[in-house]
């Protein structure tokens, strides 16, 4: 098909004249920028962890980072060794030698109850008369199953792990690995070692960030390369594609090294997103290049096709590139960073998009497409066969397409009193694969005992943490929390008390009339002298609070926050009886309140970036269109691929979690530029044609590049599949169903609303560049 030629008189036809004659400089100054994003991408840090999601501004998270600082401590971990009897003499031996060893690692306290048992002399060896003697000092107390140090069918031996970074936390694990899981296969006691806590699933969580880019970039680009050669059957149109593509990644990638932006666990999608986005722009600018003209030059049908191209290309990556900047709204940290390094990404996409893709081109020499094609001919024929059909059933396709829309809603925000909304989700172990051996053990770990901490850092005035009612008030608080079958222990300055009476006395029953709490109260004081791990839960420095350490099992207690509320509520309950607790302050803080935090932000995050990101790209189809309802027309396919998406994640039980919001703005972003192209052909036709000839010109200009752009945003996007990463392999698939859906309504659903809207409506031609 051949098309009109560009004015040769615009200034942007001017400008990329200017354009094509600077194409060796352009690449030059390219190359340099290039080279620049390259060693800015190798300067930058992974932090993907879970605990980190919050913003630093967070008021949660600024009372936890207060909190670190008054009562700070080093990682938890568990290791848990299963046997028959993990009593048995040669167990406790077995465990014993073990301990001694871990503790010969640099950054590495493992404690265990051999260390309780051994107080007097730790150095005493584990006899046949020692071990009888230990069976009913562990057994004689809930104390030691309530810290995870003894179970039915295994022995644990506690970790705390200080690192001053990934690296020598990462040098502390793999010298753990090499002690604890030689002894499954060692004929021993132990014929299961687990691994269980957050710096094993940290550490693979950072492994997968750095290696996701690597591991699915090169899977886009062979579809892209097999696409290219299909479509264009070109190596010079190939070439051009590739270099751009590369220079542009590279360049919005370093950009994360100038604005100190970080590898996190959604990070993966800045590349990718930049990537299909700009491989999409590409394709419908060199198919426009590829359509001859009526201009006399060469070089003109190439500033022609550029300008042409300009104004619906640019308002489609500007609007796309203002609704990701829109989730910097979002409270969570990791989708703030990617929102906005997408969007300046996307900046440098359509810079090179319009400067360094021409260049070369030009300097390529891509060619053009053959005057009647055969790929031309089978789309003409198709479209000759589509147009007709969506005005035959223009009410139905809109009717359904409404309906599924609806339905979609529905599934997202729920029926009040018949459907819930969309299940959240921010476990930690929802990242990681279930079939890694850490994830597998954790969970193991948590079908008896509880994993979900919440920490109330009860203040009071200086001097006052030690007050014999105080404690006392402090331990009937702790009693309250842990009379629920919910939660498995409470930790806290009273339960020192409650170890060291056990170890005294034989009965961790701590005395409950006042006087008794004057010598309580002087004996812990005695102990945090002598006891360094005592201090954990009172702050030496002035006395002017302490904390407990809530341990519990979350699912058990209903939604998302409902075990914060719990403790709240007691503690509420509390500080109402007891005198000694009025004068105090509670806060619930740690990573485990900034975990629920993060889950109730979720739905927000969704929903005001999306309704920004949709008013944003609303006002910028001012710029292209004039009609109301043609800016609202232009977003339907968008809509119902987003709205058809979470019918699809409710159906698959797919939940929401910080990769899959980011759905709504993602695809309304990328389809968008799908309806842009279309609909400025179709108003460029429509003023001197009817509506079914506009809907043709459209759709021969415009329709195979749609078709070739949601190929490749739906390929780049299930790459995702191929993750390790539970949510982003989640939200590849998701998306890359959304595209397809939207690639549906473009050809159903709009054009027949565009036929039930020109009963009513005149269109006006688009703006021109």
């Amino acid at each position: 098909m051949s098309v009109p030629a560009s004015p040769k008189d615009s200034k942007v036809f001017q400008f990329f004249l200017r354009v094509l004659h600077m194409r060796g400089w352009i690449v030059g100054v390219f190359l340099i920028l290039t080279v620049a994003g390259i060693y800015g991408a190798t300067l930058i840090p992974n932090d993907p962890a879970i605990d980190r999601l919050a913003v630093a501004g967070d008021p949660v998270a600024r009372a936890t980072m207060d909190f670190d600082r008054v009562f700070p401590e080093g990682e938890q971990a568990l290791i848990m060794l299963e046997g028959p009897d993990p009593l048995s003499p040669a167990a406790l031996r077995t465990a014993d030698q073990l301990e001694r060893q871990l503790a010969k690692i640099p950054g590495i306290k493992p404690h265990s109850l051999l260390d309780f048992f051994r107080r007097a002399d730790p150095t005493k060896e584990i006899s046949a008369g020692e071990a009888e003697r230990l069976r009913p000092f562990a057994t004689g107390t809930p104390l030691f199953r309530r810290a995870g140090l003894l179970g039915d069918h295994y022995l644990g031996i506690g970790i705390e792990l200080r690192a001053n970074s990934p690296q020598d936390r990462n040098r502390a694990l793999a010298a753990i690995d090499s002690l604890v899981l030689p002894l499954e296969n060692s004929g021993g006691p132990f014929t299961v070692v687990r691994r269980v806590g957050s710096p094993w699933l940290n550490a693979w969580l950072e492994h997968q960030t750095g290696v996701a880019t690597k591991k699915f970039m090169p899977l886009f680009g062979i579809f892209l390369v097999a696409l290219v050669l299909i479509v264009y059957r070109s190596l010079r149109a190939l070439g051009a594609i590739i270099v751009t593509l590369g220079s542009v990644v590279a360049i919005a990638v370093g950009l994360a090294a100038i604005f100190g932006w970080s590898n996190t666990v959604v990070s993966t999608l800045v590349p990718l997103t930049v990537m299909v986005t700009t491989t999409a722009t590409l394709v419908y600018i060199h198919s426009r290049y590829m359509e001859p003209d009526d201009a006399p030059t060469p070089l003109e049908h190439h500033a022609g096709a550029l300008a042409n191209k300009f104004l619906p290309s640019t308002a489609s990556m500007f609007a796309t590139a203002v609704g990701f900047a829109a989730l910097a709204v979002s409270e969570i940290r990791p989708v703030r960073e990617m929102g906005l390094w997408t969007a300046a990404g996307l900046v440098v996409a359509w810079v090179g998009c319009f400067t360094l893709f021409p260049a070369l081109q030009s300097l390529f020499r891509t060619p053009l497409r053959s005057e009647g094609a055969r790929v031309g001919r089978r789309f003409a024929r198709f479209v000759d066969v589509l147009v007709p059909a969506t005005n035959r059933y223009r009410w139905p396709l809109v009717i359904a397409a409404i309906l599924v829309m609806l339905c979609g809603a529905a599934a997202l925000f729920g029926i009040p009193g018949r459907l819930a909304p969309l299940e959240l989700e921010t476990d930690a172990l929802t990242y990681v694969n279930p079939n890694v051996r850490v994830a597998q053990d954790t969970r193991r770990f948590q079908e008896f005992n509880g994993l979900d901490v919440v920490d109330l850092w009860i203040k009071t005035p200086p001097g006052h943490a030690l007050d014999p009612e105080f404690l006392r008030a402090i331990e009937r608080l702790t009693q309250r929390l842990e009379a629920d079958s919910r939660i498995t222990a409470v930790d806290g300055p009273t339960s020192v008390l409650r170890w060291a009476r056990y170890l005294q006395s034989g009965t961790d029953k701590l005395p409950t009339d006042a006087p008794a709490w004057s010598k309580l109260a002087a004996d812990l004081e005695q102990i945090m002298l002598t006891e360094p791990s005592a201090r954990e839960y009172v702050d030496i420095a002035d006395l002017a609070s302490v904390r407990l350490s809530i341990r519990g099992r979350a699912e058990l207690f209903g939604p998302t926050g409902a075990m914060r509320k719990f403790v709240e509520r007691v503690w509420k309950e509390a500080k109402e009886k007891e005198p000694a607790l009025q004068t105090a302050q509670g806060l619930l803080v740690g990573k485990g309140v900034l975990s629920t935090e993060i889950t109730e932000r979720l739905l927000p995050t969704l929903t005001e970036s999306f309704a920004l990101t949709a008013s944003i790209i609303f006002c910028a189809f001012l710029v292209v269109f004039r009609s109301p309802s043609a800016r609202l027309m232009t977003m339907i396919p968008s809509l119902f691929a987003i709205l058809s998406v979470f019918l699809v994640m409710r159906l698959t039980g797919i939940p929401l979690n910080i990769a899959t919001i980011l759905i709504g703005s993602t695809v309304l972003g990328a389809t968008e530029n799908d309806q842009v192209h279309f609909f400025y052909h179709f108003l460029e036709s429509r003023p001197t044609n009817s509506t079914g000839a506009a809907l043709q010109h459209a759709m021969l200009i415009a329709g195979r590049p749609i078709l070739f752009a949601t190929l490749i945003n739906a390929s780049g996007f299930l790459a995702l599949s191929f993750s390790d990463l539970p949510p982003m392999r989640q939200f590849g698939i998701v998306t890359s169903t959304a595209f397809i859906l939207a690639l549906l309504a473009d050809f159903t659903a709009l054009p027949g609303a565009l036929w039930i809207l020109s009963r009513y409506e005149r269109h006006p031609a688009p703006r021109t560049a």
